[in-house]
């Protein structure tokens, strides 16, 4: 039950998120990919975690899988890069965002779209060159989360990587002194505790662990080889500046690029996002 509730209440939030997605600004993007590419990947910690080790270059006529395709604008960058895409998404508006993006553009593989929680849907074995996820386990309960990496370990190529980007919570005192910041729509849990409460009811987010422990062990359960790297210790400061300030990114820049030459220790327990590279599916 705690599943169903959890899907049903991720496809309501996310049917009305998804109302907003902008085709003309995935198509201004697409027009000038490669520039938009060398900047996010080096200042965008999402981008910089999906596209670690120059993922782009390594896509075309790939068969790759997005869950959680959501917006869907990764989904059209990997197939402008020549993969041969399939998304997935529990919201049918991420479907329409497909539809629209197929009309509109001529990828060299139409993209399709596989509606509803993937753990129903029919596979063939050790189909996918690539089986992605930006921001998608952590939307899953623990229980949920084993079910779909049963599924992604079944379909991916035994010389395949199914790879996540995902946030880290590897230190307790830094998880309380960010729910204690206030940020956008999210009360301070410190100073707002009633305000917080009714937010984190809203929230369609589970509570579990999101520790690079628990993606490297529960990873290792369907696969012979669990990668986790750690992010943006010093970037996840960006939030503190001012909007006006680092409209350029420099300073995410050179927070991503000094972080390289910090201890492993610091690393891991500051990290704000990991990317989780998951390689060998287990029979």
């Amino acid at each position: 039950m705690q599943k169903e509730a959890n899907i049903e209440q991720n496809k309501s939030h996310y049917d009305t998120q998804y109302k907003s997605v902008n085709i003309d600004a995935i198509a201004e993007v697409l027009s000038n990919r490669d520039t938009y590419l060398e900047g996010a990947t080096k200042t965008d910690i999402s981008w910089v975690g999906m596209y670690f080790d120059n993922l782009q270059s390594q896509l075309a006529g790939k068969k790759v899988l997005e869950l959680g395709c959501g917006d869907c604008f990764n989904v059209a960058i990997m197939a402008s890069l020549g993969a041969k895409v399939y998304a997935n998404d529990i919201s049918d508006r991420s479907g329409e965002i497909i539809n629209e993006l197929n009309k509109r553009f001529e990828f060299d593989y139409p993209i399709q779209f596989i509606s509803g929680d993937i753990t129903h849907a029919e596979f063939k074995d050790r189909d996918f060159d690539y089986v992605i996820g930006k921001a998608f386990l952590h939307h899953l309960t623990i229980v949920h989360e084993s079910q779909v990496l049963k599924v992604v370990s079944s379909i991916l190529k035994e010389s395949g990587e199914a790879r996540f980007f995902e946030p880290a919570i590897n230190s307790k005192l830094l998880d309380e002194l960010r729910w204690a910041i206030p940020i956008k729509d999210r009360p301070s849990k410190l100073f707002s505790p009633k305000k917080f409460k009714e937010w984190e009811e809203n929230d369609p987010h589970p509570h579990r662990d999101n520790s690079s422990k628990h993606f490297k062990t529960v990873g290792l359960r369907f696969f012979n080889k669990a990668i986790v790297i750690p992010l943006g210790v010093i970037e996840r400061f960006h939030r503190l500046m001012p909007s006006t300030k680092d409209k350029n990114g420099t300073f995410k820049r050179r927070a991503l690029k000094l972080e390289k030459y910090l201890p492993g220790f610091m690393k891991y327990y500051g990290a704000r996002s990991q990317t989780v590279i998951y390689k060998k599916p287990k029979n």
